[in-house]
């Protein structure tokens, strides 16, 4: 039985679509419908019921799915024991929150690349909320997210936490030492984008210190984010990760602010499906990365 075949079998029955499965698979919808017509005609039943909103499994189509799963994933896992990892060949989709570029995901990406030099990288850096619908949406086959991502046949492993903090511009009129949250009240806070689970933590903590009347400025870019720290438009609330540069030219400084900023428990997720191998191995070196690059600010997982 050819193993394309099946491969191609679980990903139109995943997408519920022969073209979004074409694209999966960097082929064509003709392709695929052929590679279907032949397993179908090779065990002699039909898997999918083809109609005017998609495909859908047969029950017999069901019950191969989850045979065809485990043959994949056996196959996929023979694979990456036994053969040469620089003969492996194909795309890994990598979606990220763009506070881990400030990090270590360059470190990730230079050992993917020594461990699996001909894998090419599409790489999707996002607010964490729509990277976990490309999850969903079977767009991308690996997220670093702020998480985790509840669903079926979801895997959440926790990679590391960054810490957060209040950070202002060195010549922001503020005074030294201990400062309450009535000290910064003139200013606009700068913040993850509306609707984040930062910009949601901080307006929880605002409103359990009995504050009501901020104004707070949100964006999706944290490099303008930190721009508008170093220019002095206001107070920051951002990981200590993204400023540490700024505070290291003299350009920003940390305040000692209570309340605290809530961290950022960050996440790396996948669909668990068994024909992963790559994201699994994906996975085991980012924990290695943060493991062997301690950086300040940054917590490995648990």
């Amino acid at each position: 039985m050819n193993f394309r075949f099946l491969e191609t079998f679980l990903w139109v029955a995943r997408l519920n679509s022969f073209s979004r499965a074409a694209e999966h698979l960097n082929t064509t919808q003709a392709s695929v419908s052929n590679r279907i017509a032949a397993l179908e005609q090779e065990l002699g039943v039909q898997l999918f019921i083809r109609d005017a909103r998609g495909v859908s499994l047969t029950p017999t189509g069901r019950l191969a799915f989850q045979q065809a799963q485990k043959i994949v994933s056996m196959t996929i896992d023979f694979r990456e024991l036994v053969s040469n990892r620089k003969a492996l060949r194909g795309t890994v989709r990598i979606g990220a929150a763009d506070t881990v570029v400030y990090s270590w995901l360059p470190a990730l990406i230079r050992r993917m690349n020594d461990r699996y030099p001909s894998v090419s990288l599409d790489l999707t850096i996002d607010t964490s909320l729509k990277i976990a619908q490309k999850i969903q949406a079977g767009e991308v086959d690996l997220g670093i997210i702020m998480g985790p991502l509840l669903g079926q046949d979801v895997f959440n492993i926790e990679i590391c936490t960054f810490e957060s903090c209040w950070v202002a511009a060195g010549d922001l009129k503020l005074p030294e030492g201990e400062l309450s949250i009535e000290d910064i009240a003139n200013y606009p806070l700068l913040t993850f984008s509306a609707g984040s689970q930062p910009h949601r933590a901080l307006v929880d903590l605002l409103e359990a210190n009995g504050v009501g009347d901020f104004r707070i400025y949100n964006s999706n870019s944290l490099s303008i984010m930190t721009r508008l720290v170093a220019a002095g438009v206001g107070v920051g609330a951002l990981p200590v990760v993204l400023v540490r540069d700024l505070i290291k030219s003299g350009q920003a400084r940390i305040l000692d602010l209570k309340p605290v900023v809530p961290s950022l428990v960050f996440h790396i997720v996948y669909q668990d499906r068994g024909d992963n191998a790559l994201a699994r191995a994906i996975t085991d070196m980012a924990v290695e990365i943060v493991a062997e690059t301690p950086l300040e600010g940054v917590v490995q997982g648990g």
